[in-house]
C-alpha cells in the first residue's frame, strides 16, 4: 500500500483552511501533521476536517500561540502531548496509527524559534530552545516493537545547504553551532534517519521557508529547511519520495513555510 503523509507550518489553521482544502485536492494524503495551528482545542476546525475525509484528530492548541496537530484518514490512537522544558507551551502531540499491518508512532513538533540573539545569557528565548532540544535526546526511533518518525518544524536548519548562506548564518538563530550540534546528537542517540536528505542528498540545497520580509522571495531564494522528517531505519527503507511543495509559498495569504510530503511503500 501507498501512504502519504505531510508535514506543514500552517501558521493559523482556521485562517488557511483553504489552502489546506487546495492540499488535499492537490496530494490526497492519508495524514497531515500541523504545526502553528493557533487556537484553542474547541476552537479547531474538526468539522471542515471531517467533511475532507480526515475523521480522525489529535489537537493540543493554545490561545493565539503555538499549537500542534494531527489529522488523519485512518484511526489514531494512543494519543499523548509533552510539555517540553515545563513552559506550558503546546508544542508536541504524539499519536499511533496502522499501515501496511504495522503499528506506527509519530511525533509532531513544533520547536521554539530561540528569538534573535543566540546567547543564553541574553536571550531567555534562546535558552529555552536549547533545553528543549536537549530533552528531545530522549526520544527513540524504535520504541519497543514500535517504529517512529518524527516530523515538524525543529526550527533548525542543520547543513550548510539547507541554508541560503553557511557564512551569514553561522551567527543566526537556526544556524549556529550550538543548535546544530543539539540536533544531531537527538539524531545520534535516537538512532534517526533523516528521511528528506536521504531522498535528496547533499549537495543538492533544501529550503522548506522563506521569510515574509523578503520582497521577492524567488529572487532572493534566502530560504531555510526548517521543517523535518525523520524515521526509523525500517521506515526509511520504506520511503519512496519526498516532495517539497514550493509553490504552496506563492499561493494567496500563504504560510512562510511550506508543506513537505513523504510517500510510503509499505
Amino acid at each position: 500500500m501507498t501512504f502519504k503523509l505531510i508535514t506543514w507550518n500552517i501558521n493559523s489553521v482556521r485562517l488557511r483552511m483553504p489552502l489546506i482544502e487546495k492540499l488535499i485536492e492537490m496530494r490526497d494524503p492519508d495524514i497531515i501533521c500541523f504545526q502553528e495551528i493557533k487556537c484553542q482545542n474547541d476552537q479547531f476546525p474538526y468539522k471542515a476536517f471531517e467533511n475532507l475525509g480526515y475523521k480522525y484528530h489529535a489537537v493540543h492548541g493554545q490561545k493565539g500561540y503555538h499549537g500542534v496537530a494531527t489529522v488523519s484518514k485512518t484511526p489514531l490512537t494512543q494519543i499523548h502531548s509533552t510539555d517540553y522544558v515545563k513552559m506550558g507551551d503546546t508544542r508536541h502531540i504524539s499519536t499511533c496509527f496502522e499501515a501496511g499491518g504495522k503499528t506506527i508512532n509519530i511525533h509532531n513538533f513544533y520547536v521554539p524559534a530561540g528569538g534573535d540573539e543566540p546567547n543564553i545569557e541574553k536571550n531567555p528565548k534562546f535558552d529555552h530552545k536549547l533545553k528543549f532540544i536537549e530533552e528531545m535526546k530522549l526520544l527513540n526511533a524504535n520504541e519497543g516493537d514500535t517504529p517512529a518518525i518524527i516530523v515538524g518544524d525543529l526550527n533548525i536548519a542543520p547543513l550548510e545547504e539547507d541554508v541560503w548562506s553557511h557564512k551569514q548564518l553561522l551567527k543566526v538563530v537556526s544556524h549556529t553551532p550550538i543548535e546544530v550540534e543539539g540536533l544531531n546528537a537527538i539524531m545520534d542517540a535516537g538512532d534517526w534517519k533523516d528521511l528528506i536528505r536521504q531522498h535528496i542528498p547533499t549537495p543538492e540545497k533544501v529550503f522548506t521557508w522563506w521569510s515574509y520580509r523578503s520582497k521577492d522571495w524567488k529572487v532572493n531564494n534566502r530560504g531555510r529547511r526548517l521543517d523535518h522528517i525523520w524515521g526509523a531505519a525500517e521506515l526509511a527503507e520504506k520511503l519512496t519520495d519526498i516532495e517539497i511543495l514550493t509553490q504552496a509559498r506563492d499561493w494567496e495569504k500563504c504560510s512562510d513555510h511550506v508543506p513537505v510530503i513523504a510517500t510510503f511503500q509499505f
